[in-house]
């Protein structure tokens, strides 16, 4: 077996260099009788295939005799040579992987990952439309006798299973196919990159099938070093057009519409126009690039053979630098003067849109203003009578504050000062109590004999001469009719202070209270007359009225 193929390129894609050997030796194997056997097996093997066929898609490692292209697929006999794998060789159940073994079905494509070419442009449905896939429609119709003959020749059999050789079964599926989910990114790129330009003007939005190719065709805008064939572009203005809706085409003209626009989702005149001109401001640009060019080549060859004194040489590239200096004048005037057009015909399309958001606000305006709550007299009455309600409010909430303070309880004053005043006197008498409990609790026990009595409790203060000192007001508690009387300590000064104060305060504290009363007082008297006179104003003013 032939070795040879495309090994090394495969090995650099990650589906190949992340798989062992082993592996790779199952997968290249005949897959067809795993689908009974080994469902499980079966369904992974065809998943790894699918990824893996999406991927070559995608790379240059077509060759150009084919068709296939980045979102296309070529499916034919040098598939499986192209890829051979050294040391694995080349896949033997390719065909059962893409085969029809079910009429109108195939492994790939009921999973919508494989869609025939030819099926794709002609149908007029979303591929997204399961009630009805035109592809298997035409799938069915077409591949049923094959499938048929496939079976009488045993290649194929009505449970499943396949037979015949991998030449046989790829032949049965020889065709172009749609990748769909290199599709469907293709479609994302070319989404984003016309978002973000789309809006600048009218011309932005409209392509031919050049400019098209030329903006999102080209080599790494969609996929990296990759550039997008004729066919790769068919198929994907077919699904922007078909299954995104976002462009609309009509014969050269391709025009990029939003999904809340729903105005402008066909072509007019004026489109094909503005399109007509932007292509000519495009082709003259690219002229004068080519003879900016010319000229300067002709500079070159004029300078080297004036080196090489090669006048006659010299006059001739002159002279002709000379005409296209004249030419490119000429196509710098002419390319003035289309910018100048397309800048007005652009600004009149964008006048008209403007016009017709115009229109349309002033008809919903007018529509707004006709309803009969709007009208002049109906809202002169209603901001009146809002006015009076609200003057009605204020007045109900003035006369329920006063009446809060008319219904209150009045209170005595006499009474509350003679309350006051009591109060002040029971708290006086408790403190009283207290300091003469304390004051009897310091004193000493005195003996019950009479002084002199015995020589053995006499005491020396007895022989004094000095006048006894004074018993303090407070009464004392004695255990015998006579006591000694006993001098003032300086623990008794201390608390006559401390009662002087005390009262003095308990007497600034009911005089300071009695003044705030009163304050308090005068203010409740001038708050009642002002609520009074308040209350008289609102009854009088009916009165008044009638």
């Amino acid at each position: 077996m032939s070795e040879r193929g495309d090994g090394d390129w495969l090995s650099s894609l990650p589906k190949y260099s992340k798989t062992s050997k082993s592996r790779l030796q199952s997968l290249y194997s005949d897959l067809a009788r795993q689908k009974l056997s080994n469902p499980t097996s079966f369904n992974s093997n065809v998943a790894w295939w699918r990824e893996t066929l999406e991927s070559l898609a995608i790379h240059s490692w077509r060759t150009r005799e084919d068709s296939s292209g980045a979102l296309t697929l070529q499916v034919n006999s040098s598939l499986t040579e192209k890829l051979r794998y050294p040391g694995v060789g080349k896949p033997l159940g390719l065909g059962a992987v893409v085969m029809f073994d079910l009429p109108g079905k195939t492994e790939l494509i009921s999973q919508s990952a494989l869609i025939p070419l030819e099926s794709f442009l002609n149908a007029s449905s979303s591929i997204y439309d399961s009630a009805s896939l035109p592809y298997r429609i035409a799938s069915y119709v077409i591949t049923k006798p094959l499938s048929w003959a496939l079976q009488q020749l045993n290649i194929i059999n009505p449970d499943g299973e396949g037979g015949g050789s991998t030449s046989e079964q790829l032949q049965s599926v020889k065709g172009s196919y749609v990748v769909v989910r290199n599709l469907e990114h293709a479609a994302d790129a070319v989404q984003e990159m016309q978002r973000k330009k789309a809006g600048v003007s009218p011309a932005d939005e409209l392509y031919s099938f050049e400019s098209f190719k030329k903006l999102f065709g080209v080599n790494g805008v969609v996929f990296p070093d990759v550039s997008l064939s004729d066919t790769d572009l068919k198929v994907l203005l077919k699904f922007l057009s078909r299954d995104r809706k976002v462009i609309v085409t009509d014969k050269e003209v391709i025009k990029f519409v939003y999904e809340s626009s729903t105005t402008n989702r066909t072509i007019t005149p004026v489109d094909s126009g503005i399109l007509a001109l932007k292509s000519g401001v495009e082709n003259l640009e690219a002229q004068v690039d080519a003879l900016q060019q010319k000229i300067h080549e002709r500079t070159e060859k004029i300078n080297t053979a004036l080196r090489a004194k090669r006048k006659d040489v010299a006059l001739s590239h002159l002279r002709s630098r000379k005409q296209l200096e004249e030419t490119l004048s000429k196509r710098l005037g002419s390319l003035a003067i289309l910018q100048s057009t397309l800048t007005q015909v652009e600004t009149a399309a964008g006048d008209i849109e403007i016009m017709k958001s115009y229109e349309s606000s002033t008809a919903t305006l007018r529509a707004i203003l006709s309803h009969p709550s709007l009208q002049r007299e109906r809202v002169e009455e209603t901001m009146e009578a809002m006015a009076a309600a609200s003057d009605e409010q204020r007045e109900i909430d003035e006369v329920i504050r006063a009446g809060v303070g008319v219904v209150g309880e009045v209170v005595d004053e006499g009474e509350l000062e003679m309350e006051l005043a009591g109060l002040v006197e029971e708290v006086k008498k408790e403190e009283s109590e207290k300091e003469a409990a304390t004051a009897e609790a310091r004193l000493p026990n005195v003996p019950p004999e009479p002084v002199g009595a015995s020589s053995s409790t006499f005491s020396p203060i007895a022989m004094d001469a000095s006048p006894p000192p004074q018993i303090p007001s407070t009464p004392q508690r004695l255990d015998t009719p006579t006591s000694i009387p006993l001098p003032e300590t300086p623990s008794d000064v201390a608390n006559a202070e401390w009662e002087a104060r005390y009262k003095q305060g308990q007497e600034e504290r009911a005089i300071q209270a009695l003044r705030d009363k009163e304050a308090q007082n005068a203010t409740r008297v001038r708050w009642e007359e002002e609520t009074s006179r308040k209350a008289e104003e609102v009854i009088r003013k009916p009165e008044v009225a009638s």
